[in-house]
């Protein structure tokens, strides 16, 4: 065999262990290794290492009752051991002093595992989730579970005690439980190589997400995709790739799945090199992304293919250059060109794009009108983390959005935008402000209870937000949780005299997405002018909102809009005082514009509420004015 020596690996986890290793997500508390001489079939040394783990923020204990009972850990010496990056040096200098590291003139080596869970589900994805750099090594290994099938035609063999048994080997149960583990796989390997089994080429673990291009008319496995659910909206494929760090992801495998307006929904497509990969992603179910758990279940080939699959030979030509990172731009003047891009990324911090112009793709519609936006090739991540810089930077009069894209997401863009079918979104670009501020005559009359009505709770309060604070600057701070805002559905308030009263009304698309929001969002910082304010992210209903605009007044007791025939102010003049009639009889109920409110409110006033009986003619002021709300 190519390699003269073997290094049997053992870890345990603080929480469930065997055939569960992993599932939990708890850090590995203990790593055993044994070096086997496999010239000369003999064990030459082995070493047991408690791992401290990285405290936690809810709980002092270190090991679950399920862990002590399994492994008879002591947990005070876990406490008191060494953390996880300290362990792998002090393997690597064991694997030197021992002859067989492979960068200081060792003899060759491959490391040796009771199954797939110890590196694949265990040490990789721990390490990635410390930004710790495993060495090559460890990237390659052999399952002994799969080298006695092999050798001796079994399927019924689930761990080492079968193994034991099928060679009529004693069980030791006079060492520690990690030892135990090491020197039994070391007995069957004893037997194996004596009985004439020969190792072959090892099994490798993928380090990175290699590029890939996926056709309409590839034939994907069913038993080799998932479904990825709960996303950042802000993730990248190489992001996904990590939290699935250890599985074996085909080349182009992760495809990010967009909303019919072409955004990201939170939902990726992952195709795995084979089935035990996709059956080892599956245990990642509700493993987490920084404070998000992500959910993970079965998809088709076809699922994905309908993602990722591409025909458009524009979009295959671009790919096929191979740029290792892809960035999507989104908000291009519809003017822009490819000129301008370059220019866009020539500023400081300066990237380079790939090929020039040859690495610029802008996206159309069939008639070749331009949908503002576009794809551009990088040659490094270190390029993408300097061009990402530029997100929301200008070009011309419009501020340019810059994410990490894919594969995947560059064909699923260039599909829609061709398929006449997905006709171009009706929107129409805002005009300037003096343009919209309508006469004063011609507005429409439209009450507040048509805006801010119902017991729905698909809705969130924001209070303390900074007086300067756009609608833009809300969105920011709400994140993925934007993506649930129904279209116009951001109302700022503001005060009688047209001030910031720091409270905004914003609409979800469902009681679950305003639930969720206020859970994640609720107490969290916004940045605005380099200080930090504490937001109240609350769930409420469009009646709860009412009731806040209104102070308190039922809005029963207004008297309709004949009775108290009230003017109203164009929304975007903040300084202007509120209009009131000076003469009643100047205006008639018959002559007053009620709106037929339309599908999205373009403006909104609301009646006065300290009115409990219809005003005299020349009627003084009243000394309080409702909030007013405008999207």
């Amino acid at each position: 065999m190519a390699t003269s020596h073997l290094v049997v690996t053992f870890c345990a986890t603080a929480g469930k262990n065997g055939e569960d290793l992993g599932v939990d997500e708890e850090q590995v508390v203990l790593f055993v290794y044994l070096l086997f001489d496999v010239l000369n079939c003999k064990v030459v040394a082995v070493q047991q290492h408690y791992v401290k783990p990285q405290p936690s923020e809810t709980t002092e204990t270190v090991l679950t009752e399920e862990c002590k009972t399994e492994t008879g850990l002591n947990e005070e010496a876990v406490k008191h051991s060494q953390p996880l990056e300290h362990i792998l040096d002090e393997f690597d200098r064991f694997l030197s002093s021992k002859g067989v590291h492979p960068e200081h003139g060792g003899k060759s080596f491959c490391v040796l595992t009771d199954g797939q869970l110890h590196l694949r589900q265990c040490l990789h994805p721990e390490a990635s989730n410390k930004n710790i750099s495993l060495p090559s090594y460890l990237y390659k290994f052999y399952d002994i579970r799969k080298e006695f099938k092999k050798f001796y035609k079994t399927d019924s063999i689930p761990n080492i005690k079968a193994m034991l048994d099928y060679l009529g080997l004693q069980e030791d149960n006079s060492v520690e439980y990690g030892i135990r583990q090491c020197q039994e796989m070391a007995n069957v390997l004893h037997r194996l190589i004596n009985d004439g089994h020969v190792f072959g080429e090892p099994e490798i673990i993928n380090e990175r997400l290699e590029p890939g291009i996926c056709s309409k008319s590839d034939i994907v496995d069913d038993n080799h995709v998932v479904r990825a659910r709960g996303l950042p909206w802000q993730s990248s494929d190489q992001d996904i790739a990590r939290f699935f760090k250890g599985l074996n992801i085909a080349k182009g495998g992760v495809a990010l799945c967009l909303s019919p307006q072409g955004r990201r929904n939170g939902e990726a497509l992952v195709r795995l090199e084979n089935e035990q990969n996709r059956d080892l992603a599956l245990k990642r179910h509700k493993h987490h992304i920084g404070q998000r758990y992500i959910e993970v279940y079965k998809a088709t080939g076809k699922d994905f293919v309908n993602v990722a699959g591409g025909s458009n030979s524009e979009a295959q030509a671009f790919l096929s250059r191979g740029g290792q990172v892809i960035i999507r731009m989104r908000g291009l003047p519809f003017t822009a060109t490819a000129q301008q891009v370059l220019e866009f990324f020539a500023r400081e911090p300066s990237v380079s794009v790939l090929d020039g112009e040859e690495g610029i793709l802008f996206v159309h519609y069939p008639d070749g009108r331009s949908t503002g936006d576009a794809f551009v090739l990088l040659a490094s991540e270190e390029d993408a983390v300097s061009a990402l810089k530029k997100h929301r930077e200008i070009m011309g009069t419009r501020y340019i959005e810059l994410f990490k894209s894919t594969t995947a997401e560059v064909q699923q863009v260039l599909n829609r935008s061709m398929d006449p079918r997905n006709p171009e979104p009706q929107e129409t670009p805002l005009p300037a402000i003096l343009t919209q501020l309508t006469p004063q005559s011609q507005l429409p009359y439209i009450p507040q209870s048509l805006i801010t009505s119902g017991t729905r709770r698909d809705c969130i309060r924001l209070r303390n937000i900074p007086g300067g604070a756009q609608v833009t600057d809300i969105l920011t701070f709400l994140g993925e949780f934007s993506q649930f805002i129904i279209f116009q559905g951001v109302h700022m308030v503001y005060t009688a005299q047209g001030e910031p009263s720091g409270e905004a009304f914003i609409q979800m698309d469902s009681e679950e997405s305003a639930q969720l929001t206020a859970i994640n969002r609720n107490k969290r910082p916004i940045v605005f002018a380099q200080k930090k304010r504490i937001i109240d992210v609350i769930q409420c209903s469009g009646e709860d909102m009412n009731l806040v605009l209104t102070n308190g007044i039922p809005t029963t007791s207004i008297p309709s809009p004949p009775q108290i025939p009230f003017i109203q102010r164009p929304i975007l003049s903040q300084a202007a005082p509120t209009l009131i009639p000076t003469s009643l009889p100047s205006l008639q109920p018959a002559t007053l514009p009620i709106a037929h409110l339309p599908q999205h409110l373009q403006t909104a006033a609301f009646q006065p509420t300290m009115m409990s009986a219809p005003l005299a003619a020349a009627a003084p002021r009243p000394a309080y004015f409702p909030q007013i709300v405008y999207w």
